[in-house]
This record gives structure tokens, sequence and C-alpha cells, in this order.
């Protein structure tokens, strides 16, 4: 039998593995459709700017989910919701590319489903992360988590558009479908040694509303929460309109746009490891949080400045920083909400303060469409939500001083 602390890597590493597996197929799932919007749009004759309020309508649901999720990974366990919700995603998808042209009123029921499924993954890993984790190195391990994010956004980005050239767009949506009941049934494996759950836990209204009574009690957590709303908002804001902003606006190819969607997501990726371990052992949560807000402005008003003339080098780099810090800084913030939340709480408090963050990601998609709309520019959103980062990355360094 191996050793207490070689038994609790070896499970912690499980665990890691497991979340990171449903965090990239959740992600690829709420991406898929932004990733494939032109192509959408075409098919149900749509203008593509509609993206946001599909991507608002998705995240309605994962509001939803995130706030209902604390009781149910606590009755059921972490790893079996996440099955649930993977499964809801893999549906979700499957809805939109089986619904014919006609149906145009059905589509807007497939983002509900979708973000029913993935707004209580976060909760459900953070509740396993928070148990199996070394505490010295919760933000770093809640970031590599959280790279399954720009991960599934970054395969989305990379294959759908080649894989709806090559088969069709709603083709590449099923075999999406496919792989996620996969993973599904490959996580049953981890379920005995992952789980944990009371099964005696009653349901009430006001048992799913405490966790959030607790947040909104506690300072730090309402800080956090609200960073995560405005972050949240310009990173989904990023992810939803650079593939729409460089074809129709600029006059890129699809694959191309893909490529900078994928290169965003790729920074991403590097952005939350490296936060991860900046906070871990050099830069308090906060600072780092406000550092990384001030730079996501500046990457937003660079992409403000795109133009067909730029070099794709160029075009590449910004979308990589831009990724780096508008993707980036979501494990570092989750990590602090788990580190702060009650004992046994890390799920339910999580789930909660997301309730507030999907705030930002419901209204942020549908702001920028409105004013991409209004003002006939995408560059218009770009520019006002970079600016509420600035504020907002400016305020948290104000008040370390």
């Amino acid at each position: 039998m191996l050793p207490m602390s070689q038994r609790s890597a070896y499970t912690a590493t499980i665990a890691l593995a497991a979340t990171l597996a449903i965090q990239v197929f959740t992600s690829l799932a709420s991406t898929a459709t932004a990733v494939l919007a032109p192509e959408i749009a075409r098919d149900f004759g749509l203008p593509a700017k509609l993206v946001g309020v599909f991507i608002g309508l998705l995240y309605v649901g994962s509001m939803t989910a995130s706030l209902a999720s604390g009781h149910f990974i606590a009755r059921h366990g972490a790893i079996r919701v996440s099955q649930l919700c993977v499964l809801i995603c893999a549906a979700g998808i499957s809805l939109v590319a089986l619904l014919p042209p006609s149906a145009v009123l059905l589509l807007a029921l497939a983002p509900i489903v979708i973000g029913l499924g993935y707004g209580a993954i976060t909760p459900a890993s953070s509740e396993l992360l928070a148990r199996t984790a070394p505490p010295g190195r919760m933000a770093l391990v809640f970031s590599i988590k959280q790279t399954g994010v720009p991960g599934g956004a970054a395969l989305a980005g990379a294959a759908l558009p080649t894989l709806a050239l090559a088969i069709g767009w709603r083709r590449a949506l099923l075999m999406a479908a496919v792989c996620g009941v996969g993973i599904a049934v490959l996580a049953q494996s981890t379920r005995r040694r992952l789980d944990v759950s009371s099964a005696e836990r009653p349901f009430s209204i006001a048992a799913l509303l405490a966790p959030l009574r607790t947040v909104v009690r506690h300072p730090a957590l309402v800080e956090l929460s609200i960073v995560g709303f405005v972050y949240a908002a310009m990173q989904m804001c990023l992810m939803s309109f650079l593939v729409v902003y460089l074809t129709e606006a600029l006059g890129y190819p699809l694959v191309t746009a893909g490529l900078a969607l994928t290169t965003a997501n790729v920074g991403g990726i590097i952005g939350r490891i490296a936060w991860g371990a900046l906070a871990d052992d050099w830069l308090p949560p906060r600072r780092l949080l406000g550092v990384i807000g001030i730079a996501s402005a500046a990457c937003a008003f660079a992409t403000v400045a795109f133009s067909p003339a730029w070099p794709l080098a160029a075009l590449l780099m910004v979308a990589a920083c831009f990724g780096a810090t508008g993707i980036g800084w979501n494990g570092v913030q989750l990590s602090e909400i788990a580190r702060r939340a009650p004992p046994g709480e890390a799920g339910a408090i999580t789930g909660a303060s997301g309730f507030i963050t999907f705030g930002g990601v419901v209204s942020g998609p549908p702001a920028f469409a409105l004013l991409a709309a209004v003002t006939d520019s995408y560059r218009t959103g770009f520019l006002v939500f970079g600016i509420a980062c600035l504020v907002c990355g400016s305020a948290l360094l104000r008040r370390m001083k």
C-alpha cells in the first residue's frame, strides 16, 4: 500500500486530470456555436451578430445552474454532477445540429440547455480540488484546471472550422457531442475515489440561496465576485466576437479567424498557469488581478486598432497577449474564493460567486452586440469593455496602497 502522502498526491492528480478533461469538453461545447456562428447564421437566415444573444442565453442557464449547484454537489458528489453536466452540454449542441432551418424559435432553447450543463462544472470542480489540492499550491492547481476553459475553446477554434468545411457544421457538432458522451463514461471510474456525498441533505429554496447570502455578507467575496463580473464579460466578448469581427469587419477567412481565436486561447492556457504560480509564490492575488485587468484593457485597445494591413504575426501576437490576460485571470480568482470560503463549502460559495460572475457573462455579449448594431462597428465593444477592465484593475491596485 502506498504511504498516505503518496496516496494523497495520487488522488490530487486523478482529481485534477478528471476535472480538466471535463472542463475541456464543456468549454468546447459552450464555445462551438460562437466559432461556427457565420455558418450557423447563414443556414438559419440570421445575422451573425445575434451570436451575442445566443451566448447571453447560454449563460442565463449557467447562472441558474451555478447558484443551485451547491446542493446537488453535496447530495450526489462532484463527479456525478459533472457527468450529468457533460451529457447536458452534449444534448445542447446536438439540438443545434439537428434543428431544421425553419425552427428558429427552438434554436433559442439550445443555449439554455448548454448553459445548464456548463454552469455547475466550476463549483463541482472547486469542491473537489479544495479537498484534494496541496494548500500551498491551490492557485496553481485551480489555474491548471481552468486551462480547460481556453483549452476547450482553442480546440473548438482549431478543429470545428476545418471539420465544418470538410463535413458540414452540423456533423461537426454531432461529433463533438459523441466525444462528450465518451468523457462522461470515462469519468465513472473516478467516482469511488473522489466523490463525497450526503443523500440525506434536504432540498429547499432557502438552502439554495444560503451560499449567496454568505457571499454578500463578506466584503472580500463581494469584491472578488465583482472582479469576476467585469473580467468575465471581457473574456466572453473576446471569445464570442473575435471570429465574427475578423471575418465580417476585416475580411479574414474563417480558418484564419479561427486560428486567431485558438492563439488567444493558447495564450489563456499559458497565462492561467503563469498567474497561478505567481499568486502562490510572488504577488498577492488581489494585486495580481489588478495587473491582469490593466493589461487586458491594453490588449482590447490594440484589438480596436486591427486592420487588414496588419501582418498576421502581429495580429496573432496581440491575440495571444489578450488571451493571457482577458482569459487567464480565472484560476487566481477562483482559488482565492475557495480559500476564503467557510470549511467544506468551497463548491457552494464558488457557485454563488459564479452566479454573480455569470451576470457579467450574460450581460456582456448582448451589450457588445447592441453596441456593434448601434454603431455599426465591433470596435466599439472592444473599446467599452477594455475601459471597464481598466477601471476595475486600477481600483484593485489603488485599494492595495
